[in-house]
């Protein structure tokens, strides 16, 4: 069991999830804790999924992390993170993108985007919108870099549109036999994939995505 939150990025570090200084350094000024349940505070650090308000989860560490490094999020990046949750990634894109980004979150249930908004009142290059993630955030577009934290069959046609050519997706979808996490860097012509792992996430809800 970790005891705190540099032991759990040292662990990421040690078995290669983490690679990039600057998002180790995100990493460790995040402390996990700050966004999971208080009554499950005290498996914050260890390395899985847990429960959240309203039937939700909050990622396991391994996966936040290899989701962030795929990103290659940058210094300046305007950044969509669509299904914030309690607000961890948000908080870790936050410290990535610094001062001359932006984070623009979307969460579709109000229990919490409250959570995450009282836990990212400190970030002060974050905006924050309840709403159907599927749909994007038409009026903050065009995104350097967008992160879907929820499965969806394909990529959301909003969201693609307001990714900008070169930007990149990283998102849990539709496999040949499972779902997997896959990066796409939009291009041109349309997008080149790259599969990275199978993943279990909560489904993306929406216009563009599954049905309640």
């Amino acid at each position: 069991m970790f005891r705190s939150n540099d032991e759990m990025v040292d662990d990421l570090v040690a078995r290669g999830v983490l690679r990039t200084p600057e998002i180790i350094a995100a990493f460790r000024a995040v402390d996990r804790a700050r966004f999971v349940p208080p009554a499950l505070r005290s498996q914050a650090y260890e390395d899985y999924a847990l429960p959240v308000a309203a039937g939700q989860t909050i990622s396991q560490p391994l996966i936040v992390a290899a989701m962030t490094e795929a990103l290659e999020a940058r210094s300046g990046d305007r950044v969509l993170d669509v299904g914030t949750g309690t607000g961890y990634q948000a908080a870790l894109l936050s410290e990535i993108v610094g001062k001359r980004g932006r984070v623009f979150g979307v969460e579709r249930l109000k229990e919490l985007l409250d959570y995450a908004s009282q836990r990212l009142i400190r970030y002060k290059n974050v905006d924050l919108r309840l709403g159907d993630g599927s749909l994007g955030w038409k009026e903050k577009a065009p995104f350097d870099r967008v992160v879907i934290a929820a499965a969806a069959p394909r990529l959301p046609q909003p969201v693609v549109e307001q990714t900008k050519v070169g930007g990149v997706i990283v998102a849990p979808v539709e496999g040949m036999l499972w779902l997997e996490l896959a990066v796409f860097r939009k291009t041109s012509k349309g997008f080149d994939r790259k599969a990275l792992m199978p993943v279990v996430f909560v489904p993306l809800v929406g216009e563009h995505g599954y049905r309640e």
